[in-house]
């Protein structure tokens, strides 16, 4: 963060419709208003971590989105909003970079940390994945897609495409840390389309930052 700017934003990603594994994923692990299936929703993480607060605030007023998820760490606060309409949640996010003087495009480069296919896996080992599971089981025969990076928030988005383009299962996403994880399960040639679709959403994602064109929030 240079001296001359108040703001870093570390994650900025617009979903346009939570996929029923991962809304009931979020509202699992939810404190505040837990989003419906097909919600729209924004992930927002910036620094210094307490100021999200303050993103809040203006996010809840100028919008009917309603909040979701607040995670503050020591360097970075993150906030998730949601709501069935699409437009409130993107004016959520431009009131955020308004108040912050920041563009969407500001955000940082995701980078991949591991991804990796186990296909066909040991019962032992699935049983390994069941027991560090927040979501479905893995069971014996099944593939399973493990995908870490950082800034872990863009991997709720990550996972989102990848339920919208194959038939499998979410075992864990942590969208929120120093890095995050994502885990899926499921036929062979489903977790392949998964891991295909997961790592094309980061490659758009970063060539937006790249270029600093194209916009999310329209």
């Amino acid at each position: 963060m240079s001296q001359n700017q108040k703001f870093e934003l570390r994650t900025l990603t617009f979903i346009d419709s939570l996929q029923p594994q991962l809304a009931q994923f979020i509202a699992k692990d939810n404190r505040v208003y837990d989003p419906s299936e097909y919600d729209a929703a924004l992930f927002i993480e910036i620094a210094p971590a307490m100021e999200i607060h303050a993103m809040i605030d203006l996010a809840l007023k100028a919008t009917k989105a309603r909040l979701g998820t607040v995670v503050t760490e020591r360097q970075f606060g993150l906030m998730e909003v949601h709501h069935a309409d699409q437009g409130e949640v993107k004016e959520a996010g431009r009131a955020v970079l308004k108040a912050t003087e920041l563009n969407e495009n500001s955000r940082s480069e995701i980078q991949v940390l591991t991804n990796k296919i186990i296909r066909s896996v040991e019962q032992d080992h699935a049983i390994y994945f069941t027991g560090n599971a927040k979501g479905y089981m893995v069971l014996a025969g099944d593939s399973v897609f493990i995908l870490e990076t950082t800034p872990a928030a863009y991997l709720a988005m990550v996972a989102n495409e990848a339920l919208k383009a194959a038939n499998v299962k979410l075992i864990q996403v942590q969208p929120y840390g120093a890095s995050g994880r994502l885990t899926l399960s499921g036929p062979e040639s489903e977790i392949d389309s998964a891991a295909a679709a997961a790592l094309k959403t980061i490659d758009i994602l970063n060539e937006m930052k790249r270029t600093n064109s194209g916009s999310q929030l329209g």
